[in-house]
């Protein structure tokens, strides 16, 4: 996920005063920026996700995740280290064990939710980035982008039982909590439908957009949200694998979300935007609204039990020259810059 916002960035600041103008339009609406935390760390980072229990707020930072206590004002209330480079978090539904996928380990850490320590680790493929609890067959599905497969893990015996081949590299997936487990291909431009119970790949939908990351579910009326480049959120029939509709999001996507008491889905652009999508019924959608947050919000999560929106994003400081030994030099994080956006009604 990281490479999608990385590589973005100068054509980003380059649109944003055109994107922000266009925006205003759309400013009005039942969402707003309600706060902003400053709770500094360095480096980048990448999947956020809500714990749906606590209502901590996890942020994958590198070589560690910072937990954060949404009801304290943005209170760091932990750290988990001793990780190399961590990509997602997903969450057991017995509400005790949480799972982080360590690309830079090829491995997923297996944490204690109270403790928010780890206790173990297991082997997964060439960098896993995409993870998501399965609930009908209790398994843990780590997505390797660099293999390109699955690796599946028993959350019992917390032992892997099955390594699931895919047709090109995955972004992020979803599960219906029924059996089924779907999954961005980023470099074919699909969906891929897996059955966690047999650990097969049922079906490959082309989407029609091009490098789907972000992906979300509505799971009472069966559609899938994956966003894209060139500004587009495909809305996908999770039972035929149809693309019902493709309303226009923000530039530079890399997080999708879904409100099943609200019925809006979003997308959080790396441009500085969040893009709220109104489903106005299983095959009709209608842009609600465009939010401004900050230039590299470009992941997200929402907490299901409020209905808010968090965001993160940093400034940065000048791309470093070019070497033979790193060519795509990343620019730095500014110290103490990196902040937490809360989205609210």
């Amino acid at each position: 996920m990281q490479k999608h916002a990385w590589r973005r960035w100068a054509g980003l600041a380059f649109g944003a005063a055109l994107v922000f103008g266009s925006c205003s339009l759309m400013a009005q609406g039942p969402y707003h920026l309600q706060d902003r935390w400053k709770i500094g760390g360095d480096g980048g980072w990448d999947y956020l996700a809500v714990d749906p229990q606590s209502g901590l707020l996890y942020i994958t930072r590198g070589n560690h995740v910072m937990v954060v206590d949404t009801a304290a004002g943005g209170k760091v209330v932990a750290d988990i280290t001793g990780l190399k480079g961590t990509h997602g978090v997903a969450f057991d539904t017995d509400g005790k064990t949480g799972y982080i996928s360590d690309g830079a380990s090829n491995a997923v850490a297996v944490f204690d939710r109270a403790s928010n320590r780890i206790t173990q680790t297991i082997p997964a493929g060439t960098n896993p980035d995409g993870i998501v609890f399965e609930p009908a067959t209790r398994t843990v599905w780590a997505f390797n982008g660099r293999s390109k497969n699955a690796t599946v893990i028993d959350a019992k015996t917390k032992q892997v039982i099955a390594t699931v081949p895919l047709p090109g590299k995955p972004e992020f997936p979803v599960a219906d909590g029924k059996g089924s487990v779907f999954v961005n291909i980023e470099d074919k431009n699909e969906i891929a439908h897996l059955d966690a119970k047999s650990h097969r790949l049922l079906a490959e939908w082309p989407i029609g957009c091009e490098s789907p990351s972000g992906h979300a579910i509505d799971v009472a009326n069966h559609r899938l949200f994956a966003v894209c480049e060139g500004k587009k959120m495909a809305v996908v029939d999770a039972t035929t694998g149809k693309v019902v509709a493709t309303p226009e999001i923000g530039e530079g996507p890399d997080a999708a979300a879904f409100d099943p008491h609200t019925h809006n889905a979003f997308s959080s652009n790396g441009e500085g935007t969040l893009t709220v999508v109104h489903e106005d019924s299983p095959d009709s959608y209608t842009v609600l609204q465009t939010v401004e947050t900050q230039r590299s919000a470009r992941t997200m999560a929402l907490d299901a039990k409020t209905g808010k929106i968090y965001l993160v994003a940093a400034e940065f400081g000048p791309r470093p020259a070019p070497t033979p030994e790193n060519p795509r030099a990343r620019p730095p994080v500014l110290p103490g810059s990196f902040v937490v956006i809360v989205v609210s009604r």
